[in-house]
């Protein structure tokens, strides 16, 4: 292969992430059956990657014990069964039985009781939490019994020290917080319970226990911590993730930009064409009210690059092709009907891109958050509103200075999220929403991102 193509080749699928010299980072891989069918075996796997940094650098904190937690999900069917019904079913998938941490539900689960996970700590140190949401469709809150926490990372990079009472995590996303041993000696709940959760289903939170070492009496039962209240189906959101600012040592941030996209995220229906599906209608997901398609026999990158047709169209709209009231509640007519394609949107190499994310309540029901993930990059989310964007009093709000950098981003119900990202990664990248059955029913688009080469045209 030319070297030119060497340095110009990239994944169209998967995450590759370069790894920082001076930033301890937290990466996950992770494979599903409900994520990825067509790869299935009989087993799942899903791991953490931790990265520490070179010796010759130090952490922005005094260096403490680390302490990987995985949030995962558990089915008491056979779960390639339950992503097969999912699909013909045409409505959303059967809900978990049990959600896991470490693999364990809790204490709270019969199944679980005797082997519930416990983390020994001593009191008057600090440990290093490195927490993965490794499910599929649900955004969690962790708490601590009588413990605040310090959010110092998100998505491998470090964020200035936030302390709080609770964690909110989207699925894909790693946050990395410290936990001071600062209570009485005791034994305290650590548990994760839904963010969101359908009306007629109430969720019991995974547990674990931090169990302090040293003499004293062991209670004989302990007390969950408080919760936001539900709602209607959501929680009372504290908006954790618009507290969180980057260190801003070392600040990036796109500011010559040459790409605006306006791309707005629905719920479409679709009549059914077969008999399977639970109603007439089945789900479909669009960005753009494009519902993506995936090529079923030709990867989009090789078909850019030895210039295949017939694969993908370079044609993704770069703002959506109606304007309404999209968060104006429940909006059941056909007002713009996604259509099917496998589009593209074409990037020059080191283009500087913003990217608005617009949450809709239209299609289907009222709206609902969309933890939207970028594939092949890290980008800087300036911008985060309820209601519609508007182009001429929003941006002059965004946070230029010390916005969080990472690879997720969660557009809020009834609202809106801006990012800004640098295109220096040649390759096809995927942008999805991270929720397992939105991503399956088309909620994702992809950027082809010319590499230096084709830029200054030797290729």
């Amino acid at each position: 292969m030319d070297r030119r193509r060497r340095l110009c080749h990239a994944v169209s699928y998967y995450s590759r992430q370069k790894i920082s010299t001076t930033n301890s980072a937290l990466r996950r891989r992770r494979h599903f059956v409900l994520a990825r069918p067509h790869r299935l075996d009989s087993s799942t796997v899903h791991g953490a990657i931790i990265i520490l940094p070179p010796k010759t650098h130090t952490y922005p904190f005094p260096k403490p014990a680390q302490v990987p937690i995985l949030l995962g999900e558990w089915w008491n069917d056979d779960v390639q069964q339950v992503y097969e019904d999912f699909l013909a079913q045409g409505a959303g998938a059967k809900l978990p039985d049990a959600f896991l941490m470490n693999g364990q539900p809790g204490d709270l689960y019969p199944c679980s009781n005797q082997d519930t996970l416990k983390l020994s700590v001593e009191a008057g140190k600090t440990y290093l939490i490195r927490m993965v949401n490794a499910m599929m469709n649900f955004i969690m809150y962790l708490k601590i019994k009588d413990h605040n926490v310090t959010v110092v990372g998100v998505d491998g990079a470090y964020t200035k020290p936030l302390n709080t009472d609770h964690i909110a995590i989207t699925p894909g996303q790693t946050i990395d917080f410290l936990l001071e041993a600062n209570q009485p000696p005791n034994r305290y709940y650590m548990a994760a319970r839904v963010y969101s959760t359908p009306l007629s289903h109430i969720y019991i939170p995974t547990t674990r226990i931090v169990e302090y070492v040293g003499n004293y009496t062991r209670p004989s039962s302990l007390l969950l911590p408080s919760f936001p209240e539900i709602v209607d189906g959501v929680a009372r959101s504290t908006h954790f993730s618009n507290r969180l600012r980057s260190l801003a040592n070392d600040n990036k941030v796109p500011i010559n930009i040459t790409h605006n996209l306006f791309v707005t995220l629905s719920i479409n229906m679709w009549p059914c064409l077969t008999n399977s599906c639970l109603f007439d209608e089945r789900m479909l997901a669009s960005m753009n009210n494009v519902t993506m398609l995936l090529p079923k026999t030709q990867n989009i990158l090789e078909a850019y690059y030895k210039g295949i047709r017939g694969v993908f169209t370079p044609d993704f709209p770069a703002t959506t092709p109606i304007i309404f009231d999209f968060t104006q509640g429940f909006k059941p007519e056909n007002v713009a009907p996604s259509h099917f394609g496998t589009s593209v949107y074409m990037l020059d190499y080191n283009s500087e891109v913003e990217v608005v994310l617009q949450g809709t309540n239209y299609g289907f029901g009222n709206g609902i958050d969309h933890p939207m993930h970028l594939h092949g990059h890290s980008f800087y989310v300036v911008g985060t509103g309820y209601r519609n964007f508007h182009p001429n009093t929003d941006p002059p709000n965004f946070n230029l200075i010390d916005p969080p950098l990472g690879n997720m981003v969660s557009v809020p119900r009834s609202g809106w999220s801006a990012i800004r990202f640098k295109a220096n990664n040649p390759g096809v990248w995927l942008m999805h929403c991270h929720f397992e059955r939105h991503h399956s029913w088309g909620m994702k688009m992809a950027f082809v991102k010319m590499c230096v080469f084709e830029a200054i045209g030797l290729m």
